[in-house]
């Protein structure tokens, strides 16, 4: 009987990977029900959202999107994102 010998290691991930789901895709599945949730720099959100006063500098906002990507609400913390999330009866989704 002949021994076969299989290399097992990583697969190196490709750089010209696409994206796995389409911002259309994710703004139809998500129907208003489904939102996510932006971690950005106050730097960041000052060029997002220049409407918005008083945001402080050098520090991480959480910024919570509807599925299409429509602003719903900045905030200081992950929890409160979720929060409002929450009591607007949104599923917030993982992305990455």
């Amino acid at each position: 009987m002949e021994r076969t010998s299989v290399k097992r290691g990583r697969r190196r991930a490709s750089s010209e990977v696409g994206p796995v789901l389409r911002a259309f895709d994710l703004a139809k599945m998500g129907d208003g029900k489904v939102a996510y949730i932006r971690v950005m720099t106050s730097a960041e959100a000052h060029k997002l959202f220049p409407m918005v006063d008083g945001l402080p500098d050098n520090s991480s906002i959480f910024a919570l999107h509807s599925a299409d990507g429509t602003p719903l609400a900045l905030t200081d913390s992950r929890q409160a994102a979720v929060g409002h999330a929450l009591g607007d009866r949104l599923e917030v989704a993982s992305i990455h």
